[in-house]
Order: structure tokens, then sequence, then C-alpha cells
């Protein structure tokens, strides 16, 4: 069981239950997945970006990320359909538990002048959104061996009444917002 899992089970359920004033153990938020993406626009010109963007994505996240193509046709942007332009891949359960833990330990302090994450991208529901611009910051990716360096999109699905709630989990977490 990963370290966040633990804190989260052990401790965190608890704390949200009295902090949030709700009644129920089963109305505390809760992390139901993460969804992460990477649009490939240069791959149009090079097919080598997609293949090193899923060797990449699978050494991150230990999983194999599921190829996305245009669904139409779009000129201006040379653009067919069906022709490879991304990646998404769904994390659940311990899998994202340990991605969690090396991506709020681990990979973001490795960021370079990091001052805090923009709690600005909760989208109502609960579930936050936040982009990064270079892969480079997860330990998993030798740095001399790149050739590209790819920015992806980060989702937390939350399963929560409201943003503050999801904010409530993420800070419990370890997610450092800015202040």
């Amino acid at each position: 069981m990963s370290e966040t899992k633990k804190l989260y089970d052990e401790k965190v359920r608890k704390e949200l239950l009295k902090e949030l004033k709700l009644k129920n153990i089963n109305e505390v938020p809760k992390l139901q997945k993460i969804v992460i993406s990477m649009g490939l626009g240069k791959a149009l010109q090079d097919k080598a970006i997609l293949d090193e963007a899923v060797k990449d994505i699978s050494a991150i996240t230990g999983q194999r990320p599921v190829i996305t193509e245009a669904k139409k046709s779009i000129s201006n942007f040379k653009l067919r359909k069906g022709v490879k332009v991304g990646l998404k891949l769904t994390l659940r359960r311990e899998m994202m538990y340990e991605f969690v833990d090396r991506f709020f330990n681990v990979a973001i302090p490795r960021i370079r002048d990091f001052r805090g994450i923009n709690s600005d991208s909760f989208d109502g529901n609960g579930n936050f959104n936040m982009g990064i611009t270079d892969h480079v910051i997860f330990p998993e990716i030798e740095y001399d061996k790149i050739k590209y360096p790819f920015g992806m999109n980060i989702t937390f699905v939350i399963k929560s009444k409201n943003d503050q709630h999801s904010f409530a989990l993420l800070k419990k977490l370890g997610m450092p917002f800015k202040k």
C-alpha cells in the first residue's frame, strides 16, 4: 500500500469528517481517478515523437496510454481525420495513489522556480485540472536521453460535494498550493 493511501485511510478521512462537519464517513471527499492526457501536434511531422511520448508516459505512470486520433479534418492545421494526435490514460486505485505519492513528493519539488500550484483550476464539480509544461520533472525520465520535451494535462477526478471539499482533500494529501 502506498504512503498516500495509508495517509488517506488512517488520518485524512477522519480529519476531513470533523473539519468539514460531515455527518457520514461516506460523504468525505475521495480521489476517484487521475486522467493524464498529452496533445502531440508535433507528431504530424515526425512519427518518432509519438513513439517516444508513449515510452516516456509509460515509464512515468507504469501503464501504457491510449493513442487518440483526430475526430475530423481541419485544413488550417494540416490535420486529417484519423491521424494520431495525442495520448491519454486513466489511473485508478493503487496505481493512482502511487502516482500521487511520486507526483506530490518527488516531481513537483523538481519544477524550476516553483511557487505553488494555482488553486483556481477547479471545475465547479470538485475536479481539479493542472498542466505541466515539461515532463522532465519526473525522475523516471533521463534528462540526457530525451529528444522532445512534452507537456501534459493532469485531471484529478474527486468525488465530493463542491470545490472547497476537494481543495481540502488535496491540501491534506500534500498538494502544495499557492498561499
